[in-house]
């Protein structure tokens, strides 16, 4: 089993910055996949960025150019940089890792997310 935990979320003007994190736990597992999604009210759960273990990434059109997402470290850590901070991406974000944690094989994980409210 994998447990996710996001934090860093918080309170941001437009145009400002913020940095999440998502650190994975458990015992006998392996992360193949790491992942950010965010819902805002009343919407759907969207892809924000994701990374394999082998470094290929993917951004929603809607990020490109002012998030970042780093992949793992040895502390099974994932960040998500986010920049120039708009309104509408106001919502909560959560974690979602694709993981081999015997005898499961590919299931999906989630955080339970972190709220990111950009306002003025």
């Amino acid at each position: 089993q994998v447990i996710l935990k996001e934090s860093g979320g918080g309170l941001v003007q437009p145009g400002g910055s913020l940095r999440l994190s998502c650190k994975a736990s458990g015992s006998n597992f392996s992360i193949k996949t790491m992942a950010w999604y965010r819902q805002a009210p009343g919407q759907q759960r969207e892809l924000v960025a994701s990374i394999s273990y082998g470094g290929r990434v993917i951004y929603a059109d809607s990020v490109k150019g002012r998030f970042t997402i780093e992949g793992f470290n040895a502390d099974n850590t994932v960040f998500l940089q986010m920049n120039t901070l708009k309104s509408e991406d106001t919502a909560v974000y959560y974690c979602n890792a694709v993981a081999d944690s015997w005898p499961d094989w590919n299931l999906d994980y989630w955080g339970t997310g972190t709220l990111v409210t950009v306002s003025s």
